[in-house]
């Protein structure tokens, strides 16, 4: 691509490169009309350019190897989505060298980053931004932009970026439709329903049904493991009243003798630190962190979002949290951070 300043009588068919001001149209009754960057200029715009006066134009002129920014574009929207309906997303017209991505329902955001990095290595002026990945969306939620910040690039760059990128994107729809709370308490007061709300208000946005039916057993190793055993649920969730302290606690010793495993203890990110992950059979059982109690944001949704989802983390993934895993303070928290 070329691009720089040329005579106005050398510029039919190149791409103005600026907003310039030319003569107004008679039948518009303007005096004046405003080309905008980006315009293919043609012989009428020229012709007009001329009569306010202009005698050279900014432009930029495309050789034959090179494609316009927005057939560039499209092309590698199609190679990072090949099927959007399949993908559970939506893809926008090209459009001033751009493409954007949006979920079509609930999930979480597949991102293959390692395929990312290598498209956005290619070549500076072809771009893809994305949310984070595994982070949740709901439908219209924009989780990409494809942008090619020059009028062209070359096709070879666009062909090599497509392949490198080829079906980086997708949205994971939740693979579970219902789930089971059970909580305990260490007096004969049933704890507040602080914990099962915001729990409730999670699910819902995946669109997880809770059962209805409250399940509060003592803090003691035999009545929650029996509790365990009998969720009925798709996936199960702990909340105890007392924190867990140790992969030897109530909870996770619970969940073994109930006949499950346990996968992981802790996770370094907080507030969230106090969590754990196992199964019971064909169910994933997660031991929520006290801070789950909140709304706010903490280390229990990345588990929980990625374990309805169908791509549960691994011990790798927990370790990897870490970076990015420091998240806002929660102040309800007995000891917040500021505090020790």
């Amino acid at each position: 691509m070329r691009f720089g300043e040329i005579p106005l009588d050398k510029a039919e068919g190149a791409i103005l490169a600026h907003a310039t001001v030319a003569r107004g149209r008679p039948d518009a009754r303007q005096t004046t009309q405003r080309i905008p960057k980006g315009t293919r200029l043609t012989r009428a715009h020229l012709d007009d350019l001329a009569a306010e006066g202009h005698q050279t134009l900014i432009v930029a002129q495309l050789d034959a190897t090179d494609l316009h920014e927005d057939e560039a574009a499209a092309r590698l929207a199609a190679a990072l989505i090949p099927d959007p309906a399949g993908a559970g997303v939506s893809v926008t017209q090209a459009a001033t060298g751009r493409v954007n991505v949006y979920a079509t329902a609930a999930g979480i955001a597949r991102i293959a980053v390692p395929a990312v990095e290598a498209f956005n290595a290619v070549d500076p002026m072809i771009t893809l931004s994305t949310v984070r990945p595994f982070q949740r969306v709901a439908p219209r939620t924009m989780i990409a932009t494809i942008k090619i910040i020059s009028y062209g690039v070359p096709q070879i760059a666009v062909d090599e970026a497509a392949q490198a990128g080829a079906a980086a994107l997708s949205v994971l729809p939740p693979i579970y439709r219902t789930a089971s709370l059970i909580e305990t308490r260490t007096t004969a007061a049933a704890p507040s329903d602080k914990g099962r709300r915001a729990l409730k208000d999670r699910l819902d946005r995946l669109g997880v049904g809770l059962s209805d039916d409250r399940v509060v057993v003592p803090h003691r190793l035999p009545d929650l493991s029996h509790a365990i055993g009998q969720a009925e649920g798709e996936v199960i969730f702990v909340l105890t009243a007392s924190a867990t302290s140790d992969a030897h606690d109530v909870g996770p010793s619970a969940l073994q003798k109930a006949g499950g495993t346990l996968t992981q203890f802790g996770m370094p990110v907080d507030p969230g630190n106090l969590l754990f992950l196992g199964g019971l059979g064909e169910k994933p059982v997660i031991g929520l962190p006290g801070c789950a109690r909140s709304p706010a944001l903490n280390g229990a949704d990345w588990v929980l979002e990625r374990v309805i989802c169908g791509v549960p983390p691994t011990p790798e993934d927990f370790a990897r949290m870490g970076v990015g895993g420091l998240l806002k303070e929660i102040p309800t928290r007995p000891k917040p951070r500021d505090e020790i």
